[in-house]
């Protein structure tokens, strides 16, 4: 597989993050819950220096709840707030702006002994393509302020978006960084589709994802697809192909149509809640 996707626009957005950071009081990271290492961008670490944090684990209602828990734990262990959240769920979205004030409780209260106040607190949504930090910004917000996608490259700009008189927005880009130092991340952001799906072979992508599902959720392909799945993992595939008709002309196995139902059942969710890394 060729995971190593750095498009232009990335360097571009990277750049600006960091002209911007001087202007932000809370840097707040939104990673994908069923994978939270891979979905973490190390440029990110190195742009919030000395910021207040708040890590989200978005997509938390298509992890293991149990497993969600323990990356709190994790976050917690080193001194960064996070959360749990299904952005498209409005209603848990919207406690997350108490959470902002509350990291930033010490900032405010500093303001306030200088003479400062109502300045609003300017916090930075940061993270990789395709995690969701439109759709929260939109059901933070409660209407249609961010461009959103189930592609990775939708936000290109970045966009202040002012929340309510105490906090304000900056939306960026969804940026990777230029090399992965292990496959398994870029397979995993591969799943979750935060890769350009046209560079990719998604039968590549679903027989590394069908590898996965063995090990983290055994049965679950077994159960969803009506197959063996102790077999070699080809032999699922074509299995799979058999089981939903995706036959081509003579009867031969579709791959590429199988895989992208695969893979399609894996992001929406129709697997379950499955947890691919745990702290």
């Amino acid at each position: 597989m060729n995971l190593q996707w750095y498009p232009g626009h990335m360097t571009k957005a990277k750049r600006m993050m960091q002209e911007n950071i001087k202007l932000i009081d809370i840097v707040i990271e939104l990673l994908d819950a069923r994978i939270p290492a891979s979905s973490k961008n190390p440029d990110i670490d190195e742009l919030a220096k000395g910021k207040q944090r708040l890590v989200i684990l978005n997509k938390a209602d298509l992890a293991s709840e149990e497993i969600n828990n323990k990356w709190i734990e994790y976050y917690k262990e080193k001194g960064i707030r996070c959360v749990k959240l299904d952005s498209r769920n409005r209603g848990g979205v919207k406690s997350i702006t108490n959470v902002i004030l509350e990291c930033c409780k010490e900032k405010i209260e500093r303001d306030k002994k200088r003479g400062i106040v109502n300045r609003p607190i300017r916090a930075m949504v940061a993270g990789i393509p395709n995690v969701g930090k439109s759709t929260f910004i939109n059901a933070l917000t409660g209407r249609a302020s961010a461009k959103t996608g189930n592609k990775p490259g939708v936000t290109k700009g970045k966009q202040w978006i002012r929340l309510n008189n105490n906090i304000e927005l900056l939306d960026t880009p969804g940026i990777l960084w230029p090399k992965f130092e292990d496959e398994l991340t870029g397979e995993h952001i591969a799943y979750i589709g935060s890769m350009n799906d046209e560079i990719l072979q998604s039968s590549e992508v679903a027989y590394a994802m069908l590898n996965t599902l063995k090990e983290v959720k055994p049965g679950v392909i077994a159960e969803r697809y009506s197959v063996d799945e102790t077999l070699d993992t080809l032999k699922v595939l074509e299995a799979i192909a058999n089981e939903r008709k995706c036959l081509k002309k003579g009867g031969e196995a579709d791959l590429d149509r199988t895989s992208d139902i695969i893979i399609d059942d894996f992001r929406s969710g129709r697997l379950g809640r499955i947890s691919i890394e745990a702290p």
